[in-house]
């Protein structure tokens, strides 16, 4: 590609994504849908002006890895303490539950292979802690006793799906499922775990030091994107996604980050704060990139909408994903208004779901049908529950 010609296509992703995500958030929609429907627009869907080109795929790898840093940044580990018995619960039930759900759909009734299925169970696992604080936020819920529980349930939930999410990507670049690899990831990722927040936390009093110092603006963001990228790196040298990284970074700069057995490092409630600030307009510059990217992978023109498998596909997965999570909140013991409501608002796979196919499309692991009906109902639980909580706490909220 020539050189003037990505900047044209940059800017054309840039601004469409921004528009469409504007007009998601007028309609009550989450943005990221916008950014999703931006790239199906733009790709060989429908206009066919830009192509998924390795450019483009570069800057959105950096931003699925800001993404995971983000996530993790904004992940209380305490909270999910606090909430106790009931998030670990909800959580642990609504990672199994679609887990084995959607691969037992993929596996005996579509009758594909062993790790199409794991793929299609792991995004069914996922839950968008973005999309659920701020629907519950919107309806000033998030500090009531059913958002406490959501909120510490999807924290537990972004946890082992990070670590679902190494086990599948082991399994795609070593071409099947192995429980030597799995055995090995798992060491990797605890060892990972435990190290990468000491070694972060202490890189960032030395940040600090120099951020004191300096005299040229700027140190912060700087540095603070190089030690994700080396963490990404680091992952990835350890047999890891990369975003893997750029999560243990974001957890361990998190100001709400506590490091277990009683061993602490002291956390500077400002500059935590400072590196929020400071990282989030790079982390929405490059984040849109990532879900206009996985609207031009699709490819709906290529799709046999005749064909009863993508509609049975798709609607069979869409009920295993729904069903699950309302199964696990139903285990708790609440009014049956607050189960309701906590299980709906487990419900959307957002980013978190699309990161899942995105791997599972970029290693081969899905055919364009199996990715477009992963998308068709990752896109449909991320837009369908606010609409359907804010209907529902409008008519049942009082019981509560």
């Amino acid at each position: 590609m020539e050189t003037q010609d990505f900047f044209l296509y940059l800017l054309v992703i840039l601004l469409t994504a921004r528009v469409f995500a504007e007009v998601a958030i007028r309609l009550q929609a989450p943005s990221v849908i916008g950014e999703l429907f931006a790239g199906v627009v733009l790709g060989p869907s429908l206009l066919g002006w830009i192509e998924p080109v390795e450019a483009i795929k570069l800057m959105a790898e950096i931003g699925i890895i800001l993404l995971l840093f983000e996530v993790g940044l904004e992940t209380d580990v305490k909270r999910l303490v606090r909430t106790g018995i009931k998030s670990l619960v909800v959580a642990m039930a609504g990672f199994v539950l679609p887990l084995v759900l959607g691969f037992s759909l993929g596996y005996w009734f579509f009758g594909l292979s062993l790790l199409v299925s794991l793929f299609i169970g792991g995004t069914l696992t996922a839950t968008s802690i973005g999309i659920t604080v701020r629907v519950l936020s919107d309806l000033k819920r998030q500090q009531a006793p059913e958002g406490q529980i959501v909120l510490g349930a999807a924290v537990l939930d972004d946890v082992l799906g990070v670590v679902l999410l190494a086990l599948l990507y082991e399994f795609s670049i070593g071409g099947g499922v192995s429980l030597f690899n799995a055995g090995k990831v798992m060491v990797f990722v605890g060892a990972f775990f435990v190290l990468a927040p000491i070694a972060a936390k202490l890189i960032s009093l030395i940040i600090k030091h120099f951020d004191a110092v300096s005299e040229i603006p700027g140190l912060l963001p700087t540095t603070i994107v190089s030690l994700v990228l080396f963490f990404a790196w680091l992952a990835h040298a350890l047999g890891a996604p990369e975003l893997l990284g750029g999560f243990a970074a974001g957890l361990a700069l998190s100001r709400r980050f506590f490091l277990p057995l009683g061993v602490a490092l002291h956390t500077d409630e400002h500059f935590a704060h400072r590196i929020e600030d400071q990282m989030r307009p790079i982390v929405h510059l490059f984040t849109p990139i990532f879900f206009v990217f996985v609207g031009l992978s699709l490819n709906l023109r290529e799709i046999d909408w005749d064909s009863p498998f993508i509609w049975g596909f798709s609607l069979s997965l869409l009920a295993v994903a729904i069903l699950g999570k309302l199964v696990a909140a139903m285990l708790i013991r609440e009014p049956w208004v607050a189960r309701w409501v906590i299980g709906m608002a487990m419900i959307p796979r957002g980013e978190v779901g699309l990161i899942f196919a995105e791997l599972g499309r970029v290693s081969g692991i899905f055919s364009n049908e199996i990715y477009a009906g992963m998308v068709i109902v990752i896109a449909l639980t991320t837009l369908l529950p606010p609409f359907v909580m804010k209907w529902f706490y409008g008519h049942y909220g009082n019981r509560m």
